[in-house]
Order: C-alpha cells, then sequence, then structure tokens
C-alpha cells in the first residue's frame, strides 16, 4: 500500500489539488475513484453523472449522434463537477472528480477546473475487457447505436492524450490506485 504521506499521493507541497478520472463505461471509473479518494487524507469524490440526475423534467440523453440539448445539458454537467471541484480544493480536500470525458470534452478540463495542481487519468482498458465488465453489470452504460469498441475507438482516435492514460485491463482495482498514487501528479499533471 502506498504511504499516504508520500510526495506521491498528494501534490510536492502538500496541498490539495483535483484528479480527474475518466475512461469509457464500464471502465471502472466509479469504483477507482472511489477507492482514490479513499486512499487520500483528506477528499472528496466528485461524480459528474449525479448532476446528470438531477435534472428531473427535460433531460436528453447522450447518444452517438446527440441531440443539441444532450451537448448543451452533458456541458452543463462538466461545468458543475469543475465548479464543485474547485469549491473542495478551497475548502481543503483534494477533489477526485470521475466522468466520462472523450474527444474534445477532454481538452476543455483545464479550462473548466481553475484549481492546480490538476492530473488528469485516462483508464484506458481494452474494449473486450470492457465488454466483459459491462455484461457483468446491474447498469448499462451502452445501448444499441453505441458499444464498447465504438466508444473505445472514440477514446483511442479522437480524444487528445492529456495525462496520464492507464491501461488497467489485468489490474486490479488496488492495483490501479497504486499506479495512480504513484504517478499522477508527476504524469498526469495539466497545467
Amino acid at each position: 500500500m502506498t504511504d499516504l504521506t508520500s510526495p506521491a499521493s498528494t501534490p510536492v507541497d502538500g496541498t490539495p489539488g483535483v484528479i480527474v478520472v475518466s475512461g469509457i463505461s464500464a471502465s471502472g471509473k466509479s469504483t477507482v475513484a472511489q477507492a482514490l479518494a479513499e486512499r487520500l487524507p483528506r477528499s472528496a469524490h466528485v461524480r459528474g453523472d449525479t448532476f446528470r440526475r438531477m435534472i428531473v423534467n427535460g433531460q436528453e440523453h447522450m447518444t452517438a449522434d446527440p441531440p443539441p440539448e444532450a451537448v448543451a445539458q452533458l456541458r452543463l454537467r462538466y461545468r458543475l463537477a469543475a465548479a464543485t471541484a474547485d469549491a473542495y480544493v478551497e475548502a481543503g480536500f483534494t477533489a477526485v472528480v470521475q466522468d466520462l470525458f472523450l474527444g474534445e470534452y477532454l481538452a476543455d478540463l483545464p479550462r473548466l477546473i481553475r484549481s492546480r495542481p490538476l492530473a488528469v487519468v485516462m483508464l484506458a482498458p481494452d474494449p473486450e475487457v470492457v465488454a466483459r465488465r459491462e455484461a457483468r453489470r446491474a447498469k448499462s452504460g451502452y445501448g444499441p447505436d453505441w458499444q464498447p469498441a465504438a466508444m473505445d475507438q472514440v477514446l483511442r482516435d479522437s480524444t487528445p492524450r492529456i495525462g496520464l492514460w492507464l491501461d488497467t485491463s489485468e489490474q486490479t482495482v488496488e492495483e490501479t490506485v497504486d499506479e495512480i498514487l504513484k504517478r499522477a501528479w508527476t504524469e498526469g499533471a495539466v497545467t
């Protein structure tokens, strides 16, 4: 287990920051982000999907070809998650933001999140591993027009290589968290 007082688990000066955990649906974002937050001494887990679920009426879902309103709601969700992360950092907590940031949306993160230090971790397991994980989950992140292989292609072909990208296909949650704690503030740092 990583020593929580080491410079690897917090920025070098020990101040709070933001770690973004992203990846396609069923890549392990929620589980890894929660386990990571539990390993940090003073932390908050900001679940981006919570902001989507707050919309009671008028919610538009993202699809492979989303309507403009779905994109507007997605951008709102990202702004709310960023503002929440900044508020936690201002209160002295390291915020672990977990959401699906693909394509140009990942490039927008450094502008949305004001707090520094900022680290981005992209979980990028093999799409066949993701499909097996998806089959075992109670919830579904996919639909008939949007499957793990297609979403993985967007991740690998259209998403800028920002932060630390990890192939977690053969890792346990604990191994992934250990790797994040060792590498996020250096290799995953975003200015």
